[in-house]
């Protein structure tokens, strides 16, 4: 047996293999066996007849191809030991060309892509400085006593932004009234953006008890086919108008959170700070993150097969799917009520499954390059961490998770934290 490997673009490539001799005569000795326990031929036990009588039921293409199903994957595993092939994928077989003297099997075959890296140290990226403003603080604190306002019915004047106004409206296309657009006694906080875009605002200046029609022009990406992008009038009347009283700012409110070790207007300004801080700091870490990925990502060349994307994006969809069913949903139900169809969806998951790939194979080649390694402590730390995190014995935590995988994500993070150090200097 002999083979030959040309790699083509995207790293994908051909690897042909041609199977002749006593290997090719042997598999379709095998195949021939198996064929023949399953043919009935009057006057002989089932499979047991003549072979020549055997033969003449039997096509030779039929033989030769369960001898190339008999001995593909081994052909394919000896191949790929001889050309020392990484593959990302499970090949695809065609057969150039078969007889009973030889096979030429074909395998379209994805690699694991070479890397070429750019810059990666000393990249001119900075973390952005973590600092809580006073009027961060105070802003905090109105948001503390917009939660516990009271709805007061404002007794004159109009409906003002921020004011809850109680409304009956019904909705009209083309004189036409359109199903589910009617209520009544409706609580609608202008300002909220709740409704159609426009609406809120003309409900603005209007008074207890006054109609008005609205014109307003539905969202292209409206849930409903019929009216999304088209113009309706709403004809609404204002029935109430309520507005907010905000409690004072004091340790009485406070207490009304219920917040742990919190009973003091100043406890809760050193709590909001520390709580303003550490968001801060972790989304300060996550953007310096994603700006080093972004850029060492730009500054290498890598081709990624289309199979390593298809497969990224299987599980990207396939995680969503079951995080959608952990809240009651399917797909289907998600897409129909954003509007989008799951072809549109597992495109858009796409161009993120793209962008993973391309990080984590820069990252295995920066670990490569750096000759990172993984100990068995830090294995062993690592796996006792989860363990810790999720209360579970360490010795199911080994079962469920191979030291393969946690000294990969090792690597990985290994890389990250030396691109880490050296940005920004």
């Amino acid at each position: 047996m002999g083979s030959k490997w040309e790699l083509k673009e995207k790293s994908t490539g051909e690897l042909v293999a041609t199977v002749e001799g006593e290997t090719w005569k042997s598999a379709q000795k095998k195949a021939f066996n198996k064929i023949k326990r399953n043919i009935n031929i009057p006057g002989f036990r089932k499979g047991q007849a003549p072979v020549a009588l055997i033969k003449k039921q039997v096509p030779v293409q039929n033989i030769l191809m369960d001898a190339v199903e008999e001995i593909a994957n081994q052909v394919l595993s000896e191949s790929v030991e001889e050309h020392d092939l990484w593959l990302v994928a499970r090949p695809t077989l065609s057969i150039d060309e078969i007889n009973e003297e030889k096979v030429i099997l074909k395998f379209i075959c994805a690699v694991k892509p070479e890397v070429k890296l750019g810059e990666y140290k000393n990249l001119p990226v900075k973390k952005k400085a973590t600092r809580v403003t006073q009027k961060e603080i105070d802003a905090e604190v109105e948001r503390l006593r917009e939660r516990y306002a009271d709805m007061e019915i404002k007794e004159d004047g109009a409906v003002e932004n921020g004011d809850t106004a109680v409304i009956d409206f019904e909705g009209f296309k083309d004189d036409v009234a359109f199903e589910g657009g009617k209520g009544e006694d409706y609580p609608l906080e202008i300002g909220s953006g709740s409704f159609i875009p426009g609406f809120e605002e003309q409900l603005i200046g209007m008074s207890k008890g006054e109609s008005r029609d609205i014109n307003v022009t539905f969202p292209e990406n409206y849930g409903a086919a019929d009216l999304a992008g088209q113009p309706a009038v709403f004809k609404v009347t204002v029935k109430d108008i309520k507005c907010k009283v905000l409690p004072e700012a004091n340790d009485e409110l406070v207490k009304e959170a219920k917040i742990k070790d919190v009973e003091t207007l100043e406890d809760y300004r050193a709590y909001m700070k520390k709580s303003l801080s550490e968001n801060k700091e972790r989304e300060n870490e996550e953007n310096f993150t994603n700006e080093l990925l972004t850029k060492i990502v730009e500054n290498a060349e890598v081709e990624i097969p289309d199979a390593m994307i298809d497969s990224e994006t299987d599980q990207m969809v396939n995680e969503f799917k079951q995080r959608l069913s952990a809240q009651g949903f399917t797909l289907e139900q998600f897409a129909a009520v954003t509007g989008q169809d799951e072809e549109i969806i597992r495109g858009e998951m796409r161009k993120d499954a793209e962008k993973k790939v391309n990080v984590r194979l820069v990252l295995e080649a920066i670990a490569e390059a750096e000759d990172l390694t993984v100990s068995d402590e830090d294995i062993d730390a690592e796996l006792q961490g989860i363990a810790d995190q999720y209360g579970m014995p360490l010795e199911q935590v080994k079962q469920l998770i191979s030291n393969d995988a946690v000294s990969y994500d090792l690597r990985q993070r290994k890389a990250l934290e030396l691109i880490k150090e050296t940005a920004g200097k």
